[in-house]
């Protein structure tokens, strides 16, 4: 009979130590790591529960997807641990260099870019063979940059040239190099620079003269689609050569679904989404059970939200919706509490991104807006874009343990200095 080993119990210990160590030593708001585990638990339930079509396609199996799925969280994961232990001012000091690299890579981009799905978005690193989508990098440097110069040119804010031109003219850089590809991100960056301008004091004037200039490309693309569209016969009519560069029909095609097409006309991918979220009812068919995932295209990133509607129902559409606005809520609770410009700017336009990137998503699943290729942040399947999600979030927490640590400082201080009015009124008194 073999001899049981026993077990050395100063394995557990040392264990025991790493573990304390880093729970030690991870900060931040408490209610966003909640959040972070939490969307990242769903993603893993719903992300193995959608790849079924994907894993068929690609002759693969579903857990070679879920592992991989799996491994991004925990890299994004120690993301957001190693970047909310840095302090947030080393981001100021990298903002600019960030955005300038990434000019040439969305130029790279456009002309040298993978093709998938008819846009070129993403380039491939060497060595790892990872696709990289460089909108992500471009949106993350121009918030940066944005933090950094509305927090700088408070003074001079509301000076048209001194204060507003430094900072639209890198939002139209980055927009109009996005938007031959990306339409609706380009769109959700421009709106979202808009509105961090709005909190940063900016000149209603002057915003809504970008609002105004903006409108003019949006008013032609919905002219278009409107005036090459036969609504007797329902069918799109054939756009002039001249209007039939890049992406354009693509997106004529879009607004015209969501303008005109009715139940049986839409388009298939809203047709099966509407059937996933007529059929969830209330309390969802339950987890692994969906049947639309089975047609739906892109189940597991672009509709995944869908998918939770049909296996949890409009109650757990519910509570992903109120995550996504708690997350919301404590950035701003954040903005209010912190004592620098840059960290207040930073913090809030990062979530500002994240929580509005997740409102299209959903309202594109519900068809509330046009089909879009917006994903839906920490729960979609992804690689690098959850990876640059990740880091948004460890900037957050950064911002948010150093704001800790200012107001840990400042009581310990109250403390002190009332201790000390104390002793002085004790020994008054003895004498």
């Amino acid at each position: 009979m073999s001899e049981i080993k026993q077990i050395d119990p100063n394995t557990f210990s040392s264990a025991q130590r790493v573990t304390g160590n880093l729970l030690s030593r991870t900060k931040g708001d408490k209610v966003i790591w909640a959040i972070v585990i939490l969307l990242t638990m769903v993603s893993i339930l719903v992300v193995y529960s959608s790849i079924g079509s994907l894993a068929f396609r690609m002759n693969k199996s579903t857990e070679s997807y879920l592992f991989r799925q799996v491994g991004y969280i925990c890299l994004g994961v120690m993301i957001i641990y190693f970047a909310h232990r840095v302090n947030y001012t080393i981001y100021s000091r990298v903002a600019s260099i960030l955005f300038i690299v990434s000019v040439p890579l969305l130029l790279y981009t456009l002309k040298y870019g993978s093709h998938i799905n008819d846009a070129s978005r993403w380039i491939k690193l060497p060595v790892i063979n990872l696709t990289f989508q460089t909108s992500d990098l471009a949106k993350l440097a121009l918030f940066m940059y944005m933090s950094r110069l509305l927090s700088r040119r408070q003074n001079v804010i509301k000076d048209f040239k001194k204060g507003f031109l430094p900072l639209i003219i890198p939002v139209g850089i980055i927009c109009i190099l996005i938007a031959p590809a990306n339409l609706s991100t380009a769109l959700l960056i421009g709106g979202i620079a808009l509105l961090l301008m709005f909190i940063g004091r900016v000149k209603v004037r002057h915003i809504l003269l970008v609002v105004g200039a903006a409108l003019i490309p949006i008013i032609f693309l919905v002219s278009v689609a409107a005036h090459y569209y036969n609504q007797q016969e329902q069918v799109s009519e054939d756009l002039p050569a001249v209007l039939s560069f890049g992406r354009m029909p693509t997106w004529v095609k879009r607004v015209q679904d969501f303008m005109y097409a009715d139940k049986e006309d839409a388009s298939y991918q809203i047709q099966q989404a509407k059937i996933a979220i007529a059929t969830g009812g209330i309390f969802g068919k339950g987890p692994g059970k969906s049947e639309q995932r089975n047609f739906l295209p892109h189940p597991y990133s672009d509709f995944i939200y869908a998918i939770i509607i049909e296996e949890y129902g409009l109650a757990g559409g519910t509570i992903i919706l109120l995550i996504y606005l708690l997350f919301l809520f404590r950035s701003i609770k954040l903005f209010q509490r912190c004592p620098y410009a840059f960290g207040a700017f930073l913090a809030v336009a990062l979530s500002f991104t994240l929580v509005i990137q997740a409102l299209v998503n959903m309202a594109v699943n519900v068809n509330l807006f046009p089909t879009t290729g917006v994903t839906l942040p920490l729960v979609s399947m992804g690689g690098s874009s959850l990876l640059f999600t990740c880091f948004s979030i460890g900037i957050i927490l950064s911002v948010a343990r150093n704001v800790e640590d200012a107001e840990g400082k400042t009581q310990l201080a109250t403390q002190q200095a009332e201790e000390n009015t104390e002793v002085k009124k004790e020994e008054e008194t003895e004498e």
